[in-house]
Parts: C-alpha cells; structure tokens; sequence
C-alpha cells in the first residue's frame, strides 16, 4: 500500500522512507522540496501553501499510477499551511532494486505533483509584498 498525505505538520522523513523500504530494495532515494530563502531575484521570508479539498486524492492517485506504472514502491508527503525558510515542503521516496529505477521514478513522482496536485503558494518577500505562485 502506497504512503500519501497532504499535512500541516513537519514532515515525518522516516515514515517517507520507511513506506517504501523493502529486503529487495539495494536503492532507497529521498527528496527534499525545501523552503528558500530566494526566488526570482527577491529576498523570502517564508511561504503560505494552500491546497484543493480533493489535493489528498489527487497526491493518492498519482502515487498508485506510478508505482503501477514502474513496478517500484513510492511515498509521498506534501505539507500545507505557513512554512519558515528551511522547512521541508514535500519528502518523496521511491525505493528499487538498482539506483537509477529508483532516481528516475522520484523524478516523475516529484514532477507529477508538482504539475497535478492542487497546491498553491503564496510567497512573503523581505520587501513586504507576496506573491501567489502555482495558480
């Protein structure tokens, strides 16, 4: 069963990780979204993310196509709500029995709920201004 969840909590990396460790797995790859302190040439202060009522089926749904799709095990987690510079937005991780199975499938899970998953952020500048993103 796939791991998917949309939180306003910090993100559990080992609950990520652990959903998709297995005895056959020789290659367990994470990714970090991070927040920055930078985007587009201005100074950020923090991010407010915003999500869809249905973003969790959306996240569940792309997960299952994707471990059905490559064969893998695959988790996602993608939080909501006010994040500080250098918390963690979305933890990924896909887990196979070689390493380049499992970085080209974090790869097109990353790129599927950032492209699909209806999430949006609002960015806070350092200039006071903000700016919505993802809309």
């Amino acid at each position: 069963m796939s791991y998917a969840l949309i939180t306003e909590e910090p993100i559990d990396e080992a609950a990520v990780r652990g959903a998709v460790q297995s005895d056959t797995a020789g290659a367990v790859v994470l990714f970090h979204g991070i927040i920055r302190n930078h985007d587009g040439g201005q100074s950020v202060n923090s991010l407010d993310y915003s999500h869809h009522p249905q973003a969790q089926d959306f996240l569940e749904k792309i997960i299952a196509e994707e471990e059905e799709r490559t064969g893998l095990k695959l988790s996602a987690v993608h939080r909501v709500g006010p994040l500080k510079i250098g918390d963690a937005a979305l933890v990924a991780a896909s887990a196979a029995a070689h390493r380049k199975e499992a970085f080209d499938a974090i790869e097109n899970l990353v790129e599927r709920i950032k492209a699909e998953v209806p999430i949006w952020k609002k960015q806070h500048f350092t200039s006071g201004s903000s700016e919505w993103v993802g809309l």
